[in-house]
């Protein structure tokens, strides 16, 4: 990123940050992210992430926003996946193979309910 020289320069990058976290923030929006670090990659994290990106396309899914981090510092756990409905909490699942990747996509991001069975306490 080129160095801000002004005052208003900054003030620009800082509103155009704002308006960016307020479309992740806004209600309704849901965020998937896959962790793709070492382990994680290692444990099939790809496979989960495409079983992801697949649902979303067979299903026509919009409104729902899927990015990668890397590790989360539980690698026993891998493949972990995070998912974020609007406003709502955090809900953290853990050995989401790529069959569990497509459930977690039917029963909690269209469905609305967690699959309490793979949630990891954090």
């Amino acid at each position: 990123m080129p160095a801000i020289k002004s005052l208003e320069e900054l003030k620009r990058v800082r509103e155009e940050a704002l308006q960016k976290k307020q479309v992740k923030a806004a209600a309704g929006s849901i965020q998937v992210i896959v962790a793709m670090g070492t382990c994680g990659i290692a444990a099939g994290a790809r496979e989960t992430m495409k079983s992801v990106l697949n649902y979303i396309e067979t299903n026509n899914l919009s409104g729902v926003t899927v990015t990668q981090t890397g590790c989360m510092g539980m690698c026993e756990q891998e493949p972990i996946m995070q998912v974020i409905v609007g406003e709502s909490p955090r809900v953290v699942y853990g050995k989401v193979n790529a069959e569990v990747a497509a459930q977690i996509m039917k029963q909690h991001v269209q469905g609305g309910q967690p699959l309490k069975e793979r949630v990891l306490p954090v």
